[in-house]
């Protein structure tokens, strides 16, 4: 018998407790939809508009963005 690990990506809080299972990632028009589970029961569709997405790299500095681009190599 095989483990399958369930398809989505978990956010998880300070004590590594899940808070989010992110399920799907889609664009709808000029929006991009998130839809999962919040603490593995609620079901939960959020939105990011254009403005808020510029909203978030502004919070970001170089250092922060060096390290979000290595973060897809590392294990």
């Amino acid at each position: 018998m095989t483990s399958r690990k369930p398809k989505g990506m978990k956010i998880l809080d300070a004590q590594d407790k899940e808070l989010m299972t992110v399920r799907r990632i889609e664009r709808e028009g000029n929006a991009l939809i998130i839809r999962g589970k919040i603490f593995g029961a609620m079901p939960m569709v959020a939105k990011l508009t254009p403005a808020e997405a510029r909203a978030a790299l502004r919070l970001l500095d170089f250092r922060t963005i060096l390290f979000l681009l290595s973060l897809l190599f590392r294990r």
